[in-house]
């Protein structure tokens, strides 16, 4: 896209599509609106490094946010998508590239604010990247991160439990760790965390059914069953459905009447529309 018409964009409205696009979970979406707002936002800061190198005035551009924002928003939305398509390298790079923004010249005390932000997210993202492609070997050190860091509890724990899903690993212990701050997940209202918390129930059930415990298994679904309902994201509502009619032939004549319940009710409240949550895709761990 050419400078003359990157300038004329509102990088704010960019980003306003990007968290959409990550709500919709169309990352490739994602991924062409990231290179976008990444576009426009080294148009900009060469556009001031020339003016400035002139002792030229540099030009005001009307944005809510130091331009640093820009260039580590692209890259973590990047990142997102490269890992929800398991293009775990790729991912990787981008990490990277928010993790250091400091090569930026004149970041100003708000700059150097968002930047280091952006360095620590990347750390945690980086052991998430890390332990979904295989590397197992750092789940005690990454026991130990969120031991220090309790805010990144719940997608730490999902994250978990989707490696030990996907490599066949035994992490009882563990999730033993964490029980008593996992049993306050539930409490969660606001539609970010509720998404990291369908994600931990929905491959916490999956891993107990690996194990052999079916009722647990059928449990942990039937509240990833509800929460994909309340959140209205249809690929999620599905993916639980089409998971618990693969347990429902090992499932007692009990659990299987409960499970018709949750259903019968998820429907009511659709045909009666109840109610109306925000969309709760995959959280933005980031600052506005």
């Amino acid at each position: 896209m050419r400078p003359s018409i990157l300038k004329l964009l509102n990088p704010d409205i960019i980003v306003e599509m990007l968290e959409m696009a990550n709500r919709l979970e169309d990352w490739n979406k994602v991924l062409n609106t990231a290179g976008i707002l990444h576009s426009y936002a080294q148009c900009i800061y060469e556009e001031r490094q020339y003016h400035k190198a002139k002792g030229l005035p540099v030009p005001l551009m009307d944005m809510q946010r130091p331009l640093v924002y820009y260039f580590g928003f692209s890259h973590l939305m990047r990142g997102i998508a490269y890992q929800k398509q398991q293009k775990y390298d790729e991912a990787r790079e981008m990490i990277y590239r928010y993790a250091e923004l400091g090569w930026m010249e004149d970041l100003g005390v708000e700059g150097e604010t968002i930047a280091e932000e952006f360095r620590g997210l990347a750390r945690a993202n980086l052991y998430m990247v890390d332990i979904l492609s295989g590397q197992n070997g750092l789940l005690e050190e990454y026991r130990c991160f969120l031991q220090d860091h309790p805010e990144e509890l719940l997608p730490g724990l999902g994250t978990i439990l989707q490696a030990a899903v996907d490599y066949g690993l035994d992490v009882d212990d563990l999730l033993h760790t964490f029980a008593e701050q996992s049993a306050g997940f539930g409490d969660y209202e606001d539609a970010g965390n509720l998404s990291y918390y369908l994600n931990y129930c929905y491959h916490l059930a999956l891993y107990h059914k690996r194990g052999g415990r079916l009722p647990e298994a059928m449990d942990w679904m039937m509240q990833a069953l509800r929460l994909a309902h309340q959140s209205r994201h249809d690929s999620n509502f599905k993916r639980c459905l089409a998971s618990f009619e693969a347990l429902r032939g090992k499932v007692t004549a009990e659990e299987s009447r409960r499970y018709d319940e949750v259903l019968a009710d998820c429907l009511a409240q659709v045909v009666l529309g109840l109610h109306e949550p925000p969309d709760a895709g995959v959280q933005i761990r980031i600052f506005s």
